[in-house]
């Protein structure tokens, strides 16, 4: 089945119509993980802050009703101390509408009538001129649920003018009455419930923005935190994608190189000798290139660690100079070396590679085609290795990234620049690169001593 696609989507169309999404990369896998995690730690603390933000929102709800009840429950009560009964048993307010002022927070006395099932309720007394209207029905309503239920009740209600109002209803006894008969009455006092409603939103708009800020910031905090979680994976992919691409880069022409002097081969048109001895400096050569990419990525992932030793910078400049010319004697370079005693910390293996890679440049870029590369090493006291070539030089525009891999110029791709560059920081040294005195190119590789 053929399958077309848009470019920079995520989505494949068949030909049928049908549409399937292009599989993830690990890299996108990794930041969909991280994208999870942020919303994952930014729903978690939403809903701890919502649930406590409820909790706090309830509880002042609750307070700030009990504690108009508490001062409504005041006045009933000292209300209900005046009120007295004639010879008769009827029930006098006299003394109670000449001693407290009943007109705010208006005070009404509902009686029960005996003739009315289910808490029938007549008002006995009400105030003349009230601070909060509230209508007839809704005072009796107030008392009837409080004489069914025979204890003080508070109710959110409304006057007529559609302000809050916080009623509360306090059942009352006969004097000579038991404990089972029912209520003789109720007293409903009112309170104006405006200032505690404004109060109580002022306080949920300030839960609520202060839940969103919060949640903001711990959504925010959970995506720094999950970027560094998922950083090392990133790092590790990044370095898989850089040791991929290397070695792709690295080995094609080589391989390509390779099968062109094999199909050569069976073709006849070369002599056998030629041919086994031109493979065999391929072969060295993606030797050499497998082991500088393995080398470079055991070093970029911290599994190779320097194993720092004082040895003789001008004796292992040396030995490694030995070791080049050896494979270099055919071809007529000339190598000098300018050594005094200088004795580093450094590990052996890796700064041994840092200058075989420095020297190996040197003889490979550095002279002009057809002529033999003259190079200068020297070794100061202080730690520095300067090799000095007489080729044609560095370019500007290559000189400032010289030390990034595919961008050594001359076709090569960097790589041993690139590992020496790393071994010269990882002791603590630099590496640099410029002009020399005669036009070519010079890079000096600084290490501590051990006085250092």
């Amino acid at each position: 089945m053929s399958v077309r696609s848009r470019p920079g989507s995520g989505w494949r169309r068949p030909v049928d119509g049908r549409r399937t999404r292009r599989p993830l990369t690990p890299t996108e896998r990794v930041l969909r993980l991280r994208r999870r995690i942020s919303l994952l730690f930014a729903l978690t603390s939403a809903v701890g802050l919502i649930a406590m933000g409820v909790l706090a929102v309830r509880s002042d709800s609750g307070r700030w009703r009990e504690q108009l009840d508490h001062a409504m429950d005041a006045d009933t009560s000292w209300a209900l101390g005046l009120l007295e009964t004639d010879e008769d048993g009827r029930l006098d307010t006299a003394v109670l509408a000449d001693t407290m002022n009943i007109d705010c927070p208006p005070l009404t006395v509902l009686l029960a009538d005996e003739a009315e099932a289910e808490a029938g309720l007549t008002v006995q007394h009400a105030p003349a001129k009230p601070c909060l209207t509230v209508g007839r029905e809704v005072v009796l309503e107030a008392g009837r649920a409080a004489v069914l239920a025979e204890e003080p009740r508070g109710f959110d209600r409304r006057t007529a003018d559609g302000a809050p109002v916080r009623l509360f209803a306090l059942p009352f006894y006969a004097a000579e009455a038991d404990g089972d008969d029912v209520p003789q009455g109720v007293l409903v006092a009112a309170a104006d419930a405006s200032d505690a409603q404004a109060e109580h939103r002022r306080l949920v708009w300030l839960v609520t923005g202060g839940c969103a800020v919060l949640v903001l910031l711990s959504a925010a905090v959970g995506h720094v935190l999950s970027g560094r979680a998922v950083r090392p994976a990133l790092a590790a992919l990044g370095q898989q994608e850089a040791f991929l691409a290397d070695a792709a880069h690295d080995l094609r022409t080589p391989a390509a190189s390779l099968r062109t002097l094999a199909e050569t081969a069976l073709r006849g048109e070369t002599d056998s000798a030629d041919v086994h001895r031109r493979t065999l400096r391929l072969a060295e050569g993606m030797g050499r290139l497998v082991d500088g990419l393995l080398t470079r990525a055991r070093l970029m992932s911290g599994t190779a660690v320097p194993a720092r030793q004082p040895l003789r910078l001008d004796q292992l400049v040396e030995a490694v100079v030995e070791e080049a010319g050896e494979g270099r004697a055919a071809e007529g370079h000339r190598v000098r070396v300018e050594a005094e005693e200088t004795v580093v910390v450094a590990d052996p293996d890796l700064l041994r590679r840092a200058v075989g890679n420095l020297l190996g440049n040197a003889l490979t870029h550095g002279h002009a085609p057809g002529v033999p590369a003259d190079v200068l090493i020297t070794v100061a006291r202080d730690g520095t290795v300067t090799v000095e070539d007489s080729g044609p030089g560095l370019p500007p525009e290559v000189a400032d990234a010289l030390f990034e891999r595919f961008r050594s110029g001359s076709g090569s791709t960097g790589l041993g620049l690139s590992i020496a560059s790393w071994v010269a920081h990882a002791h603590g040294g630099t590496l640099t690169a410029g002009s020399g005195e005669h036009g070519g190119a010079r890079f000096v590789l600084r290490l501590p001593t051990r006085e250092e």
